[in-house]
């Protein structure tokens, strides 16, 4: 009898220790790292238009200077995807705008190389050097 306790206990410890660790594994998976919010910074400016229709068309026309081909562009959800191709890898970049208020817009972009994510934030800064432009052309009914 003294010896079912003991494996009773032991079984119940075990158990208690292997949920105590999966809660806690569970809960800081979606821990945001430094890195991470400082990335998100890297890929998202705000826009001072709130004319989402202008922006997804200056998105659109920045990324083909930029030699993109679009794959994909949806208005009603404000995403914009397209790829190139250098030195035979796959570059894809998704754009998505939102409102933030009612005078802003945000765009966040995200870039990839291959199968890896571009966290530098020098093509970022192209992007939306590029963007920031054609936003401005676009205001002054500029082609």
């Amino acid at each position: 009898m003294k010896r079912i306790k003991i494996k009773f206990l032991a079984v119940s410890l075990l158990v208690f220790l292997i949920l105590g660790c999966a809660t806690t594994t569970q809960e800081r998976i979606l821990d945001l790292s430094q890195d991470q919010l400082k990335l998100r910074s890297i890929q998202t400016r705000a826009f001072d238009t709130s004319d989402k229709e202008k922006m997804m068309r200056s998105i659109m026309a920045t990324l083909q200077d930029l030699d993109f081909v679009i794959t994909k562009a949806d208005y009603d959800l404000g995403i914009v995807t397209a790829t190139k191709f250098v030195d035979s890898q796959v570059l894809k970049m998704t754009v998505i705008t939102r409102e933030k208020g009612s005078k802003q817009l945000l765009v966040r972009a995200n870039a990839q190389y291959g199968i890896k994510a571009i966290n530098s934030p020098g093509p970022y800064q192209n992007f939306f050097d590029a963007l920031a432009k054609s936003v401005f052309l676009t205001a002054q009914q500029i082609d």
